[in-house]
């Protein structure tokens, strides 16, 4: 099969489009031929090995990654299945493993559910790891309650347009900080009021929130905790664009919020989005029920996976970006 191949770290051009071997399900697993991946910023961090501090790690070896395939998301078709899977062959599907730029992958059964049935392919890939990180912010983490305000840093980008649509889906009142391109995207969304970040510094505008989601890390913790009330919640989620390597990157600004949480009243976490079939299922109810609706900004096809991801390490996506295979 055909599938994007990494060996060492790098910029995209490391990348190849090369001849692997089908993969088999194990028992617990589905063979999946993927028919839609999606390209998400964990893809150029695992490409480029940054931050170096993250090495080693699951995904990071010292000098190359740990599973040389790329690509997380995926939506497809059940092509096998191993014993004790309770999927059938030909049922459409979506879902989160290593492996995803591929023609197959194997997945463990418990991260993969079936197929929004009113999404395509290309938009179902959109979602698994990006909109399950909002569901988890969002509704596990913060326990966004009808009312309340919440604030998202990053409002334009993969994760940022499921968190605006998640957010007024809980009952919030979202306020969305985005780039004057992206103004009108994210208003369509629902947002409530939109910020722009060219001419406002939403730290410096006097208003307060209840949840504050920083997808973006280019804010100071004082800055961001400047915003929230008093037992408010700040939630840190990554972020941050590639500038020719980090020894921290990111990490910086969750380090200091881990350090400063157990000295101030406001809560500051930084949560880990675990896939599941139960959240997959819960983002399959809201896409059905109309509440939850992928943005894809651009697709390309599988053997041109690197530039899709040079085009999300720019920083410069509105919504996602998808593979096609």
């Amino acid at each position: 099969m055909k599938a994007i191949v990494q060996h060492e770290y790098g910029s995209p051009d490391v990348l190849a489009f090369a001849d692997v071997e089908k993969p088999r399900p194990a028992a617990g697993e589905v063979l999946v031929r993927v028919e839609a991946a999606s390209v998400n910023a964990r893809d150029w961090h695992v490409l480029r090995g940054d931050p170096y501090v993250a090495r080693p790690s699951a995904d990071l070896g010292w000098r190359r990654p740990n599973v040389p395939i790329r690509g997380t998301d995926f939506a497809g078709r059940v092509e096998a299945v191993g014993a004790g899977v309770d999927l059938q062959v030909g049922h459409e599907v979506y879902g989160e493993a290593p492996g995803a730029f591929a023609e197959y992958v194997a997945v463990p059964q418990d991260r993969v559910a079936a197929k929004p049935a009113n999404l395509s392919f290309e938009e179902a890939a959109a979602l698994p790891l990006a909109a399950n990180t909002a569901l988890v912010g969002l509704h596990d983490t913060a326990k966004v309650q009808a009312g309340q305000r919440v604030l998202i840093n990053g409002a334009a980008g993969g994760v940022g347009t499921f968190a605006v649509q998640l957010g007024k889906a809980l009952g919030a009142t979202v306020t969305a900080v985005c780039s004057s391109r992206n103004v009108d995207l994210v208003a369509s969304l629902g947002a409530d009021d939109v910020v722009d970040y060219t001419t406002s510094d939403f730290s410096r505008l006097g208003r307060r929130y209840d949840v504050v989601l920083d997808l973006v890390g280019n804010r100071s913790l004082t800055a961001l905790r400047r915003v929230l009330v008093r037992r408010g919640a700040l939630l840190l989620s990554g972020g941050g664009l590639y500038g020719g390597g980090s020894v921290f990157g990111p990490l910086a600004l969750i380090v200091r919020g881990q350090l400063a949480a157990p000295f101030v009243a406001q809560r500051i976490e930084v949560f880990s989005a675990v896939p599941s079939r139960a959240n997959l299922t819960a983002l399959r109810e809201y896409a059905e029920a109309g509440r939850l609706t992928p943005v894809v900004d651009r697709t390309y096809p599988l053997s041109a996976a690197a530039e899709a991801i040079r085009y999300v390490e720019a920083g410069h996506a509105r919504g996602k970006v998808v593979i096609t295979v």
